[in-house]
């Protein structure tokens, strides 16, 4: 068997992951229209979804790295899937209960144990075949991710999101318990599968970080504050994955806030996500034989604010779509963004690399932010308008701030 072939299981193994990635972080937005009915909650309340999500990316960033040199990358898998069980079990108490805020608890759980299976499998990407071909490996864990993101919304969204609106609390609320209590028998068979896997590789240091050597003028810096592409860098994924949890997380909110039905606006997130996986085949096509990454950065952030501005002055299904292609403006920043920051980190690679998880924060604050402009005017469309400074901001990092590399 050659070489490549040996690399597929292993990779088959990684992309199942990145599949369950992609169900649980993309079914955000079915939530947030579910418990904003179950509960009666106001916009900026029922975002306390991706707040409670997306913080323990903040919490967790630096911890994950101690658990992970603890137990080794592959048991950190299995570990961030129990996590993750945890969490998902939680929802049948809080079911029972009627208790958002143990919901929110049963959120964050989720969200610490996909830190840890983040930061655990995102190096198997990079080793698990050439180098030089990552880039399209990533790609298609992309492709996966965002593939099970509409599975999700479709299926979830299915079972929550319709039935007769005259249902009570308490049998709206019991729509959720058997959905994740099956994803719970789920993560903990894939938790076993990888535990007792033996495609597996164990990453080292000297893996995990091949770029470490690469930063000369890191040699004379005591910080890595003093790298003024990484500070920027963390500001600018705070903006883009806050746009993006706003584009994909609200889009079903605001479909129904315009008069849509339930069952019609369930399938708009879908939009983004479909949006994304384009976004991802037209950046393997022409990134980089035709367009630079740093090119397709500014366009994107060019192309984020121009539809946002048609999303807020425009009416009914047309603002909509325009919110679902926001997803095409979102789907490489990610990639394009963090060697951007990472360039000539040298030694400090992996402290940079923390707090580049940390700016994952930006989907946890970003969206309540909307959300009480929207509370505050009254109104879930114009709120849209607090995406363009964020647009602007990337912008300026895809033109000028990349390129600082001193204060």
């Amino acid at each position: 068997m050659n070489k490549q072939n040996s690399y597929l299981g292993p990779l088959f193994i990684i992309g199942i992951l990145f599949f369950i990635l992609g169900f649980v972080t993309w079914v955000n937005g079915t939530l947030i229209a579910f418990f904003q009915k179950a509960f009666n909650l106001d916009n900026a309340s029922s975002y306390l979804v991706t707040f409670a999500f997306f913080i323990s990316y903040t919490v967790m960033a630096i911890p994950s790295s101690y658990v992970l040199k603890k137990v080794g990358f592959k048991n950190g898998m299995s570990v961030g899937l129990l996590v993750m069980a945890v969490g998902t079990i939680i929802f049948a108490p809080a079911a029972k209960m009627a208790s958002y805020p143990m919901f929110l608890i049963g959120l964050f759980s989720i969200g610490i144990g996909l830190t840890i299976l983040q930061t655990a499998i995102n190096p198997y990407v990079t080793i698990l075949g050439p180098r030089e071909s990552a880039a399209q490996r990533i790609s298609i864990m992309g492709l996966a991710n965002k593939g099970a993101g509409i599975i999700s919304q479709v299926v979830i969204g299915g079972l929550l999101l319709s039935g007769t609106t005259a249902a009570s609390q308490e049998e709206e609320l019991d729509k959720v318990v058997g959905p994740y209590l099956i994803l719970t028998a789920v993560l903990v068979g894939l938790a076993l599968l990888i535990k007792l896997s033996k495609g597996l590789p164990e990453v080292d240091d000297e893996e995990e970080s091949p770029i470490e050597e690469t930063g000369v003028a890191s040699t004379r810096k005591t910080s890595v504050f003093q790298f003024p592409n990484l500070v920027l860098g963390v500001i600018t994924l705070f903006c883009y994955v806050g746009v993006e949890v706003i584009a994909g997380d609200t889009i079903i909110a605001y479909g129904v806030s315009l008069g849509f039905p339930e069952e019609e606006a369930r399938l708009f997130g879908t939009y983004t996500l479909w949006a994304m996986m384009a976004g991802y085949i037209i950046g393997i096509i022409l990134i980089p034989k035709y367009v630079s990454q740093q090119v397709w950065l500014r366009f994107s952030a060019i192309l984020g604010i121009v539809v946002t501005i048609i999303a807020a002055t425009t009416t009914g299904f047309i603002s909509v779509l325009c919110i679902a292609i926001l997803g095409l403006a979102h789907a490489v920043m990610w990639g394009a963004i963090w060697p951007l920051a990472i360039e000539g980190l040298g030694k400090f690679v992996k402290t940079g690399a923390a707090l580049l998880i940390m700016g994952i924060s930006g989907g946890a604050i970003l969206p309540i932010v909307y959300g009480y402009v929207a509370d505050a005017i009254g109104s879930t469309q114009q709120a849209y308008w607090v995406m363009v400074p964020l647009y602007l901001f990337i912008l300026y990092y895809a033109v000028s701030g990349h390129k600082k590399h001193s204060w």
